[in-house]
């Protein structure tokens, strides 16, 4: 997998929310920013809420005054939503969702829950520890149905995942006060 693939996103929206996926992405890119996702909630007074960040991973709040200035008018213009929202940007947070490849490369070694489109010997949600991403694959270490203890690697096809997310843990919180302490790039959860 070349580089454009490790960063090319997996597409969860669909409907409404994938219409503005299509809008805000070429927004996001012109501003140096990566469309994470769109969640469209409630009807009527909608919240449109798009996730994004930096390829570094951050986004701080000026970041997302900047994104709502540009994307604003061309929702506006474009109107996918039938009636009135509220939009609102933020960033992945801590328990970010993993959307391309490279999320699994950039989070290899924190816990992460799978959920593929069909079974995959039997099973179709996963937890475990992330090893990477590796010939199409996520490589993620699961306890194994026998019941033992010690974990194994298995690999997930990447294009059979219907939806991923790390999952909150001390070590991922440590991680991510000490990268935002140190001014490291972190993945803007402070917003959050």
């Amino acid at each position: 997998m070349d580089k454009g693939e490790m960063h090319e996103r997996l597409v969860r929206e669909n409907g409404p929310a994938l219409t503005v996926a299509k809008i805000a992405e070429p927004v996001l890119g012109d501003l140096g920013f990566r469309l994470v996702r769109v969640r469209i909630s409630g009807q009527g007074n909608s919240e449109l809420q798009v996730m994004a960040e930096r390829e570094d991973g951050t986004l701080t709040i000026e970041d997302c005054v900047a994104i709502t200035r540009a994307l604003s008018p061309v929702l506006d213009v474009e109107d996918p939503i039938a009636g009135k929202y509220r939009l609102e940007i933020s960033s992945p947070g801590i328990d970010r969702p993993l959307v391309r490849p490279c999320d699994f490369e950039n989070n290899a070694g924190d816990v992460a829950k799978i959920e593929l489109r069909e079974a995959l010997a039997g099973r179709r949600r996963f937890k475990g520890r992330l090893e990477g991403f590796e010939d199409g694959e996520v490589r993620i270490y699961v306890k194994p149905d026998d019941g033992s203890d010690d974990d194994v690697l298995i690999g997930l096809p990447f294009r059979q995942i219907h939806d991923a997310k790390l999952v909150m843990t001390d070590e991922l919180f440590e991680k991510s006060r000490k990268a935002a302490k140190s001014g490291a790039p972190s993945d803007g959860s402070e917003l959050d």
